[in-house]
């Protein structure tokens, strides 16, 4: 019977063989890049809001306290979003005319709240609890970034669980003193180390405040009903 193959097949059919497990690493990393992506993950993708609120404006530059608009966050889950008589509270003696704000003076006038698109959605079946955070002196700079730079908001962060376990397995990494919650610009090394003298870095300071707010350990604060409930 003739040879259907050439014998230069064989060369093809090995390296075909050995190609095999690199494709199949490298569709697993092409995977793995693609979850993590700001494209999946939502991060640094900006959503159209009724009116374009600037954090920038408001906070950087105006300084405006965190808890002037989000209200509940120190108490509840959620840390609510201000309503239409707490801008005008100011909007009332400023740029009343501004196009930019027809919106908020429909709202106000009419009882109607904006409908503001919410931009940190984590999963259904995720339970998140803001008060519970801040309390036990999680900033906002850890999960929102440089909010205050922001003229338009965005998702700074993955959101992904790994993010989330990250910390919750080493929370010494971000905790600061409670008087420094809001404070986005609040580093470590603005603290001086009275048992040296010189400024604390952020785990050594981070494991002193664990034990002061009273921090559970990595084995608690990783339990999937921690989250998962």
């Amino acid at each position: 019977m003739a040879q259907i193959f050439p014998k230069s097949m064989n060369v093809l059919a090995r390296m075909s063989i050995l190609a095999v497990p690199f494709l199949a690493a490298g569709g697993g990393a092409a995977g793995t890049a693609f979850y993590r992506s700001d494209y999946t993950t939502g991060a640094r993708e900006v959503t159209e809001q009724p009116i374009p609120f600037s954090h920038k404006h408001h906070v950087a530059q105006l300084g405006i306290d965190c808890k002037y608009c989000h209200t509940s966050v120190e108490v509840s889950a959620n840390a609510g979003f201000p309503p239409t008589k707490t801008c005008m509270n100011c909007h009332q003696q400023m740029w009343q005319s501004a196009d930019l704000l027809d919106p908020l003076r429909k709202s106000y006038a009419t009882g109607t709240p904006i409908a503001w698109n919410k931009i940190h959605n984590v999963p259904h079946y995720t339970y998140f609890n803001h008060s519970i955070h801040v309390g036990k002196g999680i900033g906002c700079y850890s999960c929102h970034g440089n909010i205050d730079e922001m003229n338009l908001v965005y998702q700074s962060k993955t959101l992904l669980m790994e993010w989330c376990l990250a910390c919750h397995r080493q929370p010494e990494l971000h905790l600061r003193p409670k008087d420094e919650i809001y404070n986005i610009k609040w580093k470590a090394e603005d603290v001086t180390n009275p048992d040296t003298g010189k400024p604390y870095d952020q785990l050594t300071l981070g494991k002193l405040l664990k034990e002061a707010h009273q921090v559970r350990e990595a084995t608690v604060l990783t339990n999937c009903s921690i989250c998962h409930r």
